[in-house]
């Protein structure tokens, strides 16, 4: 074991590999994270079921609101709401609606990212503050994901699937995976490039 730490290593220095050794460290710390958390929910998220449930419907609540107020002050859309939801009228004359529920917050994406700085390499010292505004701009862009899937219901009202599995939900890990770029790229490898 000690032996196959050592090997690693010493790719890890080795300039050619490096970079393929990190994008394969983010997917197995990506993947290990869903699967961990898959089990976890299952399990109703024991032993804090309580407070993951209070945390979701203030999240929700939160989510519903900015994303509507995005939607009035930005957009200057109609919008009619009943809890979390949100209507549109489409282009069928028709309302459309989202409905902006306990799972759709961002929180399997906060844990994620939170799951996957503290387990990756870098200078503590900018993960302090890189950490909690990756957490920021996760949830931003939640609320366009929700901006985005009411207005493309307005156009589309017959293709909310495909929105919200597709375009959106790709669009969240995409972020993700943008951000650890730029922490692999700024600060996880910014001494070696200043001696290059």
């Amino acid at each position: 074991m000690d032996l196959n730490i050592k090997k690693i290593k010493e790719l890890y220095k080795d300039k050619k590999y490096t970079s393929t050794i990190d994008v394969g460290l983010f997917i197995v710390l990506i993947f290990s994270f869903h699967f961990l958390y898959l089990g976890w929910q299952a399990l109703n998220y024991f032993p804090i079921q309580d407070l993951i449930n209070r945390l979701f419907d203030s999240a929700s609540e939160l989510l519903f609101n900015q994303s509507c107020w995005v939607l009035e002050h930005i957009f200057r859309i109609d919008i009619i709401t009943h809890e979390h939801i949100i209507g549109v009228i489409n282009c069928n004359e028709t309302y459309s609606y989202v409905n902006v529920a306990p799972e759709c917050t961002s929180l399997k994406q906060w844990l994620h990212w939170v799951f996957l700085m503290l387990l990756f390499p870098g200078p503590w010292k900018h993960k302090l503050w890189y950490i909690p505004l990756g957490l920021v701009i996760i949830e931003w862009v939640n609320v366009i994901r929700v901006v985005g899937i009411t207005l493309c219901m307005i156009p589309f009202p017959g293709h909310f699937d495909f929105f919200h599995d597709y375009v959106f939900k790709t669009m969240f890990y995409l972020f993700i995976f943008i951000m650890w770029v730029i922490w692999v790229e700024k600060f996880l490898h910014k001494k070696e490039k200043i001696k290059n």
